[in-house]
C-alpha cells in the first residue's frame, strides 16, 4: 500500500475573543454532541447485530445526529462542526469494530496454537509412537510438501532454524491447513512437531523448561487477547469529569459486589480523564482559505468560522508547504476555477487543542493547533501527472458504468455533466517544479523489525531469490550519532525516579525526553530510507504495530513468572525493571517517521504481521517477504 499522504502541524495565533469562541464552541457544544452519539451508537437495539458484522451501517450516524440538530444542547455550531462530529463517531467506531474484529481472529488462532502446542512426550503419547519414529514420519512429510532443493536440513547441533524464509511462510500455511484436514493423531501429532520446531527435525532433545516458558507465553497472550476483547466501548470525553465525581461517590459509600467491580472504580478513578476537546476535522480542502496579512504572514481562515482568520506559526522547514497552499488557491482564482482542487496539493485538515501545563483560562493555557495532511506527489510535476491519471482513469470507468445504463434520469445527466467537467479541470495543471520520479526495482524490499530489546532491525532482502542482501542493526543505522541513544536512556531512567518521587508527594509532575526521542527517531528514519534509496527497492515493509505491543508484553510478563514464580507482586516489580532496563521505545513515532520521509521520496510503506519467533533480522526477512508474496498473491 503507497503511502504518499503526510501530516504537517502549525501552530494558530488569533485574538483572544476569537480563542474563547472556539473553545466555547468545542467544549460546550462540538464535544458534548460527539459524547451524545457514541453514547447512542453503543445503546442502538441493532449494535449487536452490527458487532458481529464488523462494522455500522452506512447513514446511521448522520441519521442519529439529525434530530440533535435542533437539541438545544447542541445547536448553534457551524455546519462544518456536525458533518465532523458525524465523521469523527463514525471513524472511532469503524476503528473499534476493526480492532475487535481483529482481536478475535488473533484469539482463535492463537487458542488453535495453543491447542496444537504440546511437549514431545504429550505427542508420543497422542500418537503411540516413538520419538524417533515422529521425527522419521516429520522428515517425510517435509519431502511431500517442499521440492528437494527446498527442503531444509535436519537442524544441527541445538536445533538452530534453518534460513529458508522463501519457503517457510508457505509451508507454515500448508501445514497447519494439513493439520485442520486430518483426523489422524499420528498425522496431527507429526504436524505439531514440525510447526513447534520451524518446519525442522530437530535432533536434540527438548529442553522442558523452555517448552514451558514457550508455551506461557501463548497463554498469557490468549489472556490479554480475552481481556481486550471483554474491554469497555468507545466513549466520550469527560471535561467536567462529572463520571469520575459519580465513580468517586459510590466507591465511597459502597462495597463492591466482588473483585470485578472493585476493579472497574479503581480503573475509572486512577484513569487520567482528557481536557481537551475532540478536534474538528475540515474534509475539504476548499474548507480552508488561505491568504497573506499586511505584515506578510501566511493566514487561513476555516469554514464556519470565517470572519475569524488564523496566523500560521510553524518550522522553517515546513514553511514552503504552507506557501503552496496559498500558491494553489491563487493559481485556482486567477484562473477563474479552471483548475481543480482535487488537484490542491493540501488534502484535509484539522483543528485540535494541544494541552499546556499552567494556570489560567484554557483558551490561553491550551496551544490551538492545524494538522493539515498533504499529498506529496503533487510537489513536483512528475508525480502530479501520475496522480491526473489515475483520477482520469477512474472518472472515466464511472461514466463508462453510466452510460451502460439505457434511460438516464435528469439526476444521472447531471452526474455525467459534472464528472466530465471535473475531468477537464483535472487534466489541467499547476505549475510545479520538475524532478525525477522515484522508481525501485519491484523484487527489492526493505524489513524493519521491532522488538523489545533492539528497538528497529533492518533487512534488504530480493525477494525473488528469498536472499537477504545486508543488514543493518540499530547502531549501524544510527552511527556516530548511536550514543543519543544511551542518552535518551539515561534521561528515561533519571525521568522515571523524578516521576515517582513526585507521585508520593502528589505533585503533579510530567518530565519527558520526547524531543530527545523524536530526533533519534528521524535520524533513524532518514537512515533507513537513504538505505532503501541506495539499494533502489520499492517498498518498505513495517510490521502491525498492534500485535508488536502484544508479542512484547506477553514476552516481558512470560520473564517475569519464569524469574518469580510464586509471588504475584514479585512478577510486577521484576517486569516493570525489566522495562525501564530495556528500550522503552515509542514504536508509533519511529514508524511516522519512517513513513513521513518514505513518502517524500515516493517509496511505498507496506504492512505485514510481524513473526514472533526468530532473531531480529530473521524476522524484518520474513516481514519483507510475506509483503511480497501478499502482493504478488494480490495481483493474480
Amino acid at each position: 500500500m503507497g503511502m504518499s499522504l503526510i501530516t504537517l502541524q502549525c501552530r494558530l495565533i488569533a485574538s483572544e475573543p476569537t480563542r474563547r469562541h472556539l473553545w466555547q464552541l468545542m467544549t460546550e457544544l462540538n464535544t458534548p454532541l460527539i459524547n451524545q452519539l457514541l453514547e447512542q451508537v453503543g445503546q442502538h437495539a441493532d449494535f449487536q447485530t452490527w458487532r458481529q458484522k464488523g462494522k455500522l451501517p452506512a447513514g446511521i450516524v448522520t441519521q442519529l445526529c439529525q434530530p440533535l440538530r435542533t437539541d438545544p444542547r447542541f445547536i448553534g455550531q457551524p455546519g462544518r462542526f456536525y458533518t465532523s462530529a458525524i465523521d469523527l463517531v463514525e471513524y472511532i467506531y469503524k476503528s473499534w469494530l476493526a480492532l475487535q474484529k481483529r482481536l478475535q481472529s488473533q484469539l482463535d488462532g492463537q487458542l488453535r496454537w495453543l491447542e496444537m502446542l504440546q511437549s514431545d512426550p504429550e505427542l508420543l503419547e497422542v500418537s503411540g509412537c516413538s520419538l524417533e519414529t515422529l521425527r522419521s514420519r516429520a522428515a517425510a512429510l517435509l519431502g511431500q510438501f517442499l521440492q528437494p532443493s527446498e527442503t531444509p536440513a535436519i537442524a544441527p547441533g541445538k536445533g538452530k532454524k534453518s534460513k529458508a524464509p522463501n519457503t517457510k511462510p508457505s509451508l507454515f500455511n500448508t501445514l497447519f491447513a494439513a493439520y485442520q484436514d486430518t483426523d489422524d493423531p499420528l498425522t496431527r501429532s507429526t504436524i505439531c512437531y514440525l510447526l513447534k520446531n520451524s518446519c525442522q527435525v530437530a535432533t536434540k532433545e527438548e529442553n522442558p523448561d523452555k517448552f514451558n516458558h514457550r508455551r506461557r507465553k501463548v497463554e498469557i497472550r490468549v489472556k490479554r487477547l480475552t481481556e481486550q476483547l471483554a474491554s469497555r466501548m468507545p466513549k466520550g470525553r469527560d471535561l467536567t469529569h462529572s463520571n469520575w465525581l459519580e465513580t468517586l461517590a459510590i466507591a465511597t459509600t459502597t462495597a463492591p459486589q466482588d473483585e470485578t467491580e472493585a476493579k472497574s472504580w479503581q480503573s475509572a478513578l486512577l484513569r487520567r480523564s482528557s481536557t481537551l476537546p475532540f478536534p474538528v476535522a475540515y474534509k475539504s480542502n476548499g474548507d480552508m482559505t488561505w491568504s497573506k496579512n499586511p505584515q506578510g504572514r501566511i493566514c487561513v481562515k476555516l469554514s464556519g468560522l470565517g470572519e475569524y482568520p488564523f496566523e500560521i506559526y510553524c518550522d522553517q522547514r515546513q514553511l514552503h508547504w504552507f506557501q503552496r497552499f496559498l500558491e494553489d488557491q491563487q493559481t485556482k482564482r486567477d484562473s477563474k476555477n479552471q483548475h481543480s482542487t482535487s488537484l490542491f496539493t493540501l488534502r484535509s485538515g484539522r483543528i485540535a487543542w494541544q494541552e499546556c501545563e499552567g494556570k489560567g483560562d484554557p483558551w490561553n493555557l491550551h496551544r490551538l493547533t492545524l494538522y493539515c495532511t498533504v499529498e506529496t506527489r503533487f510537489w513536483t510535476t512528475g508525480g502530479t501527472a501520475e496522480v491526473q491519471q489515475e483520477k482520469a482513469g477512474k472518472i472515466t470507468q464511472q461514466l463508462a458504468q453510466t452510460h451502460e445504463k439505457s434511460e438516464l434520469n435528469n439526476q444521472q445527466q447531471a452526474y455525467i455533466k459534472r464528472q466530465n467537467s471535473a475531468l477537464a479541470r483535472s487534466q489541467t495543471p499547476f505549475p510545479r517544479p520538475s524532478k525525477p520520479t522515484y522508481e525501485g526495482q519491484a523484487h527489492i524490499l526493505v524489513g524493519v523489525s521491532l522488538g523489545l530489546a533492539k528497538p528497529a532491525t533492518v533487512a534488504i532482502v530480493d525477494a525473488i531469490l528469498g536472499k537477504t542482501i545486508a543488514y543493518r542493526s540499530i547502531r549501524q543505522l544510527l552511527g556516530d550519532d548511536y550514543p543519543l541513544l544511551n542518552r535518551q536512556r539515561q534521561l528515561q531512567h533519571q525521568n522515571a525516579h523524578q516521576r515517582q518521587a513526585a507521585q508520593r508527594k502528589g505533585a503533579p509532575r510530567q518530565m519527558t525526553e520526547s524531543e530527545l526521542g523524536q530526533y533519534v527517531d528521524r535520524l533513524l528514519a532518514k537512515s533507513i530510507v537513504n538505505l532503501a534509496k541506495a539499494y533502489q527497492v520499492s517498498s518498505i515493509v513495517l510490521p502491525n504495530l498492534g500485535e508488536v505491543r502484544e508479542n512484547i508484553q506477553s514476552e516481558i510478563q512470560a520473564k517475569a513468572e519464569q524469574k518469580c514464580p510464586d509471588l504475584v507482586e514479585g512478577q510486577k516489580k521484576y517486569a516493570q525493571q525489566y522495562r525501564s532496563s530495556i528500550h522503552r521505545w515509542s514504536y508509533a513515532r519511529l514508524i511516522e517517521s519512517i513513513q513521513g520521509q518514505a513518502a517524500q521520496v515516493g517509496i511505498s510503506i507496506e504492512t505485514e504481521k510481524q513473526p514472533i519467533r526468530g532473531s531480529p533480522q530473521e524476522q524484518a526477512t520474513a516481514l519483507a517477504i510475506a509483503a511480497y508474496q501478499s502482493r504478488i498473491s494480490g495481483s493474480r
